[in-house]
């Protein structure tokens, strides 16, 4: 391609494509007319299955801005190709943001935003009528791209964010909304407001289906053998295609009309919208522009779009997104021109860093909060496919092909058949020319041979393995809406665990807490709702800093707020309308002391106490949120302001991460052994929330509190003390991860919690072992002139292991790709970093970053796009990932790694490949199980398929040689009572009950696999022309008198003319039994079970079908019933020939299973090819017996045999560990430091370690 016109869309996306313009050229259209009629069609299929050739055929190239047609290449692995036609509407103006009465000028820039009040309705009738002007766009996977002048390349509009507008802008330029007009206009560019999931017609997707290349080559397949005349035959064929089609028509029919049905329900609802003025009308939310100001109604809506509120607060369901039940508040977005103070946070608006304020499409909002008077409004977003959900619709419609080894050996596999076809195709060409047959006769037979070799039943018995695979995690309550992805769970080697829900218990338990008094912790309490302290600020701040709120009466929220506030034992009061009507602007929630825990009041003892008094005495108490300041993960805290009832002065409390809570106080607030106290409680495991206070200035008003910037409160605080909460290891947690240690995979933790709390949770699931060491990198970013440095220091003494090593703990080994292992007893030692020194990594030490994920164990603090990022990076150095979390910010990481299991049955499953209807890891041993057991299936219907196409085709290949064929019948008979009972019922292994520390090969081509085929192929030549060449040196072949049996026998002396006389002779017959035989016995010795499926005698159907098949053959071979041989076009034959024929097919049983079985499995798999692929710390066996020390010396024989020189190992990873054995200053010393020094380029990066004093 030409560079110059070469544009790129979508840069630095995930999505991110190369761009070139054609223009439809005539007499190109016209030549591959002529070529399609020509080639009966094909030429149009194959342009159909390659869009770069159709547009390379059909057009030439032309500028970009002047395309007819665009074609596009993805810039990542896969290089997909996709073609687009450029169209052309009319429209009033270029910029859909620009203000309708400047269309006549040239177009603004895009960040320029609209004034609402410009614009009066007849200036856009005139243009309308008058001055249209033409707008280039195309439209590709359900985004519309359109032409820009400006940076002469197409564009893709989202909405309000490409303005880069301010907060302050929000609400003073778009929080008046559009006229009527304006909406129309911007309608032209984002369309209607809706996320269309078209349900395909069944006549669609049957043309899409049956022009796949496998039913085209069907087809082809059918149309050749009725030719022949081989009806029945095409006919299976036929009804197989048919079942087959019809069964995948269905199934993706029914996931079209599930995410119909999934965005149905907000896809079309009545919405009010704002129109200035206090005006507003109703509309249909598929009218909504970005721009737009919507109501939110009092009793809730889904969102049909995505919109940032301006006024109001509003509780949300968020389940769809995040995958937690748990609502959430959101608050308008703050207005820093309003506070003078706060002139300086003006920020520019992004849903993510904004998402507080931001309600995304499909989002259940619950019940809104109001002031009297005022509407909840939210100023559109984003509309259609480029809202939240829309962009997740969007990802499931248009998914990433999966990229697995096995998938692309399979086409490589196929092509060697196709080689090994053209060979058979002009060998039987040659034969039938010399043999003087008619020309058609010699045409069909000789194509005939390319359908034997490549059987038309591969895809179908493929998917058998995969789709009992699927039935079977059915059953353990895995779902999966990506079967493909099985296979590739068989070679997972590494997952990463979510914490919080995925290896603690959900829910957390408070354990206690710890005040602090004038600089000093006082000792630690177990209970928080003591007479003693209900009137501390402590208890206060435990009652007021959350965001809960009542549902139907019920208190709902975060899991940790309700712990926190239950212990409190105090009630919440949320304010009718008619209370906050008194007020204006003020407390809407208020939390209380029940009476029982206020102190007693001063009465004298024969006055009684009224009812009435008793409810102002606990009104006195009585706290008022005025402003909550919610949660940020970034900030990693929240606060609220508070007034109690008769105070004047207000209060402001924080909760949150305690070294951020500590920076926030005044220095001589915090105690002097906060961080030894704060470090014992996380070493234990304890999940530790700080608190800190404020007395806030008089001057403060209301009206100011609910315009200031949160930075302005969270500062100068008072430390409170630290409430300890405990989150307890689910049960099966230990048992799972040793699971996966004694199997050699290796498992991370990726958690947004406390860096120590993780470390602590990772030793005791046994994540890390007591004897291992823990490394803390601790990253800082460039500051004050200095460069970039990471600090190592370990993070506790380890354990002592015990005086006798368990069996898994003894010798460390590196496990080559050639099957050399260097065995070293070494220290083991584990990475830990905080979200915060990754993102310093990833930034300024990349060399170094591949390095530490090597033995990187425990990730805190990491925020969902850092997991996304951490599961990048192990993939990028060949890692096999899967990744369980709990839905909850773990969307991103669970679409990206090689295998997602999400243990949320809620809607943010539908990102991940694999979900759990039971929220516990026991899934991801169980998956890894039956992806082995799937591979390996996959495995085993590959080879058998392959073998039985060159055993068939070399059966033809030598009649065709004496001019003879197998029958009609014959064929039927074996490719339906043989092969698709065998393939099918030999697919239904269950996987094997545990682990293993080896994994399967990852592709086909692989030299135990093509060892074990290739070897079968060369067998089963080798028994078939012995068959063959011995029938024909035998004194009885060609004389009938010797023929002593009731079935019919054909004089082969005579070569005469027709079909029925060529096929049956005593070769065809032969043939015909000892190749019958031989699928069986490659069946058998490739359907293997231990150690990743059950044995095969356990599968009674394969062995039941196998037993039917043998007997029935050995029936009709020693008792000659007529009607069957004339069925099956067989003669009769000696019986001295027959029991030859037994001796050639046990002959051939024991060659193929001493070969499979002994020189295979146990002497060249376990001495040669076995290679764990485990990276940096695979575990082997303690020390060896006798037995063993024998197998060890073979397997040095032989390896030095086999491999005399030492391979680079394949595998990335498996690479730097052999690099990193031999590196004396890995890994880094305790208490040194690592610092950036950047290269002569800007984009090298190189360090250097220096020793700390």
């Amino acid at each position: 391609m030409e560079k110059e016109d070469l544009k790129i869309v979508n840069r630095g996306l995930e999505d991110e494509m190369e761009l070139s313009g054609y223009r439809l050229c005539r007499w190109k259209l016209v030549l591959v007319g002529l070529g399609g009629l020509c080639t009966g069609g094909f030429l149009f299929l194959l342009l159909y299955w390659m869009p770069e050739w159709c547009v390379k055929a059909t057009c030439t190239r032309t500028a970009v801005r002047d395309a007819e047609v665009a074609l596009l290449r993805s810039t990542d692995e896969f290089k997909r190709w996709f073609r687009a036609r450029v169209r052309i509407m009319l429209a009033p103006g270029k910029n859909p943001y620009d203000n309708l009465a400047s269309q006549t000028a040239s177009p603004q820039a895009n960040d320029h935003a609209h004034n609402p009040s410009d614009s009066a309705p007849e200036k856009i009738t005139r243009i309308q009528g008058d001055q249209h002007v033409q707008i280039r766009y195309f439209t590709l996977h359900s985004t519309k791209y359109f032409w820009n002048d400006t940076i002469h390349n197409f564009e893709v509009l989202k909405g309000l964010e490409d303005l880069s507008m301010t907060c302050s802008s929000v609400h003073s330029k778009h929080s008046l909304g559009l006229n009527k007009n304006q909406q129309e206009y911007r309608r032209f560019f984002f369309g209607l407001n809706e996320i269309d999931v078209k349900v395909p017609s069944l006549f669609k997707l049957l043309i899409k289906e049956v022009l796949n290349p496998f039913y085209i080559f069907q087809l082809f397949s059918v149309i050749l053998w009725c030719t022949d005349e081989y009806y029945y035959y095409a006919m299976a064929i036929v009804v197989m295609s048919f079942i087959s089609i019809a069964t995948s028509l269905y199934t993706i029919k029914k996931q079209y009309v599930m995410l119909h049905d999934m965005v149905a329900t907000h896809s079309t609802v009545r919405v009010t919208v704002y129109r200035g003025d206090n005006e507003t009308e109703e509309a249909l939310s598929t009218d909504l522009v970005p721009g737009d100001v919507i109501v939110i109604p009092s009793n809730g809506i889904i969102m049909p779009c995505d919109a940032v509120l301006i006024c109001g607060t509003c509780i949300v369901n968020e389940s769809m997104l995040t995958g937690e039940s748990v609502p959430v508040t959101k608050t308008d977005l703050p207005n820093p021109q309003q506070d003078k103070k706060g002139g300086d946070g003006d920020t520019i608006y992004g849903t993510e860093e904004h998402k507080r304020h931001t309600l995304f499409c499909g989002t259940n909002v619950i019940q809104t909060r109001y002031y009297t008077g005022e509407m909840v409004k939210a100023v559109v977003v984003r509309t259609g496919f480029s809202t939240a959900k829309g962009q997740l619709i969007r990802s499931i419609l248009y998914p990433k092909p999966t990229d697995f080894k096995l998938y692309r050996d399979a086409y490589l596999f196929l092509l060697c058949l196709v080689a090994v076809a053209s060979i058979v195709f002009v060998y039987s060409l040659v034969m039938k020319i010399l043999n003087q047959e008619p020309v058609k006769e010699i045409i069909v037979k000789s194509l005939d041979i390319i359908t034997i070799t490549v059987p038309p039943a591969l895809p179908a018995a493929m998917t058998a393995g995969i789709v009992y695979a699927q039935r079977r995690l059915k059953k353990v309550g895995i779902f999966s809406i990506s079967p493909q992805r099985i296979n590739i769970c068989g070679q997972l080697n590494l997952v990463c665990f979510d914490k919080t829900g995925t290896l603690t218990e959900d829910g957390l338990d408070m354990w206690g807490i710890q005040r602090t008094e004038d600089g000093r912790f006082h000792h630690s309490e177990e209970k928080a709702d003591d007479k003693s302290l209900v009137t501390t600020k402590f208890v206060s701040c435990m009652a007021t800093c959350h965001s809960l709120t009542k549902i139907e009466g019920q208190l709902s929220g975060d899991p940790l707020d309700l712990k926190m506030f239950e212990a409190t034992g105090w009630i919440l009061v949320e304010a009718t309308e008619e209370e906050t009507a008194q007020h204006d602007r003020i407390e809407l929630t208020y939390v209380k002391p029940p009476n029982q825990l206020l102190p007693p009041p001063v009465i004298s003892p024969e006055q009684d106490m009224e009812l009435s008094e008793l409810y102002e005495l606990s009104a006195s108490y009585m706290i008022g949120i005025v402003r909550q300041f919610s949660f940020s993960s970034a900030l990693q805290r929240m606060s609220v302001v508070v007034r109690q009832i008769g105070e004047r002065r207000m209060d402001a409390y924080l909760k949150g991460a305690p070294e951020v809570v500590a920076s926030l106080c005044k220095k001589e607030s915090v105690p002097e052994d906060f961080a030894e106290v704060l470090e014992d409680y996380t070493k234990q495991g304890f999940r530790v929330i700080a608190l800190a206070h404020r007395r806030l200035e008089s001057k403060l008003t209301f009206h100011k509190v609910q315009n200031i910037n949160r930075d302005q409160i969270e500062k100068n605080m008072d430390f409170l003390g630290l409430i300890v909460m405990q989150n307890k290891l689910k049960t099966e947690t230990p048992g799972v991860l040793e699971d996966l240690r004694r199997a050699n995979i290796r498992t991370v933790m990726v958690t947004g919690d406390n860096m120590l709390t993780a470390i602590s949770v990772a030793r005791d699931c046994g994540m890390i072992q007591p004897q291992d060491r823990v490394i803390i990198a601790d990253a800082l970013p460039p500051k004050d002139g200095q460069a970039a440095k990471i600090n190592w220091h370990y993070a506790d003494k380890p354990g002592k292991p015990s005086n006798k090593p368990t069996k898994l703990e003894q010798e460390m080994e590196i496990i080559m790709d050639d099957g050399h292992s260097e065995t070293r007893p070494q220290e083991q030692y584990h990475f830990a970093m905080s979200g915060k020194s990754f993102a310093v990594i990833i930034e300024h030490f990349q060399d170094l970053l591949q390095k530490l994920v090597l033995h990187g164990t425990v990730f805190a603090r990491m925020a969902p796009d850092q997991k996304t990022q951490l599961v990048e990076t192990l993939e990028s150095v060949d890692y096999f990932v899967g990744m369980c979390g709990d839905g909850a910010n773990d969307c991103g990481a669970l679409k990206r790694a090689h295998a997602g299991i999400s243990l949320s049955e809620l809607e943010a499953s539908v990102a991940s490949p694999f979900t759990s209807t039971t929220p516990s890891i026991t899934c991801v041993p169980n998956l890894i199980r039956e992806g082995r057991a799937a591979l390996i299936t996959s495995f085993c219907v590959f080879k058998f398929m392959a073998l039985y196409s060159i055993i068939q085709c070399l059966s033809v290949a030598l009649l065709y040689s004496i001019g003879s064929n197998l029958g009609d019948f014959q064929f039927l008979f074996i490719d339906i009572a043989i092969i698709l009972l065998i393939v099918f019922t030999m697919s239904l292994n269950s996987a094997w009950k545990e682990l293993v520390a080896r994994r399967p090969p990852s592709g086909l081509v692989s030299v135990p696999l093509l060892f074990s085929v290739l070897t079968q192929i060369l067998i089963c030549l080798g028994f078939q022309i012995m068959g063959f060449l011995l029938i024909q040196k035998l004194d009885w072949y060609s004389k009938p008198d010797f023929y002593n049996c009731s079935a019919p026998h054909m004089d082969n002396s005579t070569n005469s003319g027709t079909k029925e006389e060529r096929i049956m002779n005593d070769v065809n017959t032969t043939l015909f039994f000892v190749s019958s035989f031989q699928y069986l016995i490659v069946a058998v010795v490739f359907s293997k079970g231990k150690p990743f499926r059950q044995p095969s005698y356990k599968n009674w159907p394969f062995v039941l079908s196998t037993l039917i098949v043998t007997i029935f053959l050995f029936f009709i071979m020693f008792v000659p019933i007529s009607g069957i041989y004339q069925f099956l076009e067989l003669v009769c034959v000696p019986l001295s020939w027959r029991v030859a024929m037994v001796l050639i097919v046990l002959g051939n049983t024991l060659v193929s299973v001493f070969i499979e079985t002994v020189v295979l499995d146990v002497i060249l798999w376990k001495h040669v090819f076995s290679r764990d692929k485990q990276g940096s710390y695979g575990v082997s066996p303690a020390g060896p017996t006798p037995q063993e020390g024998m197998e060890l010396y073979g397997t040095k024989c032989l390896s030095w045999l086999c491999c005399r020189r030492r391979k680079v190992p394949k595998a990335r990873y498996m690479h730097l560990a052999q690099e990193l054995s031999v590196d004396p200053d890995w890994p880094p010393k305790p208490k040194s430091t690592t610092e950036a020094k950047p290269g002569p380029h800007p984009d090298d990066c190189s360090y250097h370690i220096e020793a700390v004093s």
